[in-house]
């Protein structure tokens, strides 16, 4: 799949929720979709499942 059909598809999500929930809606939607994003990004860079956890039960403390 290429990027451009990615930030088409992103796009048209982000599209969606401005028009049918507000902008509210909206800036959730983005901000996951950047989280999710980020995600993916570390994951294909060799990023592990346990480093996540790691890293979240250190900011707990």
């Amino acid at each position: 799949m290429s990027r451009t059909f990615i930030g088409v598809i992103v796009g048209m999500a982000l599209a969606f929720a401005g028009y049918f929930g507000g902008f509210g809606a909206f800036l959730l939607v983005a901000a996951l979709g950047g989280l999710g994003a980020w995600v993916g990004h570390w994951s294909d860079r060799g990023g592990r499942l346990q480093d996540l956890r790691d890293a979240y039960e250190r900011s707990r403390r």
